[in-house]
């Protein structure tokens, strides 16, 4: 595959990481999975403007630094530690090789963020996931998710996504 990701230094960035066989851990090791980002936010710095956590992926926008645009080096190590001392899931002779263990998908999806529309509907896209997919019934619901710090910060209404325009504003965004 010749596939090629696109490296913006200060950018701005949409992804969406998915656990091998889409294996409910995230949730239940959601700690951990804290931990992870903490750790490596303290190595390779980068702000998250959202992120919302499900138990079998996540989607987050982040913002790197002015001069670095290496986010694969960021998603490493978070997904390295998260999976340090977890038992290993699946694991063939390849991904032994490559030291995986098991517990993540080998690739993210990633999507440079253009402009200031691009950010809030992705915005939006993170934190109406969770209804989307059934785990609530508004997102302001659901716990593991940015969108009460979103409300704080004046982004959002507390009540917002529980109408019906909402859910027509998603239809053709397919991004996990």
């Amino acid at each position: 595959m010749d596939y090629r990701r696109y490296y913006h230094p200060g950018g701005t960035y949409f992804f969406t990481v998915v656990t091998q066989n889409r294996q409910p851990l995230l949730i239940r090791n959601i700690d951990r999975l804290r931990a992870a980002f903490r750790h490596g936010m303290q190595r390779h710095p980068f702000v998250i403007d959202g992120i919302v956590v499900l138990p079998d992926h996540l989607h987050t926008l982040w913002r790197l630094p002015e001069d670095d645009d290496n986010f694969s080096i960021r998603w490493m190590v978070i997904k390295r530690k998260f999976s340090a001392g977890l038992k290993d899931g699946c694991v063939n002779d390849s991904k032994r090789r490559k030291r995986e263990k098991g517990i993540w998908q080998r690739r993210f999806w990633e999507h440079w963020i253009r402009d200031q529309q691009d950010w809030e509907r992705h915005l939006d896209y993170i934190h109406y996931n969770p209804v989307k997919h059934g785990y609530c019934e508004q997102p302001a619901d659901w716990p593991y998710s940015s969108f009460h710090r979103a409300v704080t910060q004046g982004f959002y209404q507390a009540d917002w996504g529980t109408h019906m325009e909402a859910i027509a504003a998603f239809d053709d965004m397919e991004l996990e």
